[in-house]
């Protein structure tokens, strides 16, 4: 899932890049949601999702299109970091709950610790594929919650994936 060069950079770059890249790559950039910290260690990423004309729907708040969006493909990739080019990583399923209209700039917090990468490696080690579910919380700047975001991630081992779609 990561590119060859991805370990040729200096390990101080990393965060830098990664932050670079998803708010230029033109898909991720649609949604309006902009990464406004990667970790050192890349298993953080803070994103927001301002109010603005790119973001606002018709009756003045955040479009919920945008909110489901901007949680797309962060959990994936700080998966893909911390496992490694041996590991199948999709987007599987996702689902969305609003509590409150976004009427300001709303923050979300991507986290995959030491011991979810553990337990991945251990699951896909014995049954050669798991499916992880990860709760996202939009909040504003208050610490209120607006939007809970639940994101499915499959995750297999390269080769069980190959015979799984080759059979």
């Amino acid at each position: 899932m990561l590119p060859k060069w991805w370990k040729k950079l200096p390990p101080a770059w990393r965060p830098a890049i990664l932050r670079w890249g998803f708010n230029w790559f033109p898909a991720w950039r649609a949604t309006g949601g902009r990464v406004i910290h990667v970790s050192a260690d890349l298993k953080r990423i803070v994103v927001k999702l301002p109010l603005n004309r790119g973001t606002r729907n018709a009756v003045g708040t955040i479009f919920g299109g945008a909110l489901f969006a901007t949680t797309d493909g962060l959990h994936p990739t700080l998966l893909a970091l911390q496992l490694g080019h041996d590991y199948i990583i999709w987007d599987k399923a996702g689902a969305i709950r609003y509590r409150k209209p976004g009427r300001a700039p709303l923050f979300a917090e991507f986290h995959i610790d030491d011991a979810e990468t553990e337990l991945v490696r251990e699951i896909v080690a014995r049954d050669g594929e798991c499916e992880r579910t990860y709760t996202v919380e939009l909040k504003d700047r208050h610490g209120v919650v607006h939007t809970i975001v639940e994101r499915t991630v499959y995750i297999a081992d390269k080769a069980f994936y190959r015979n799984k779609v080759a059979a």
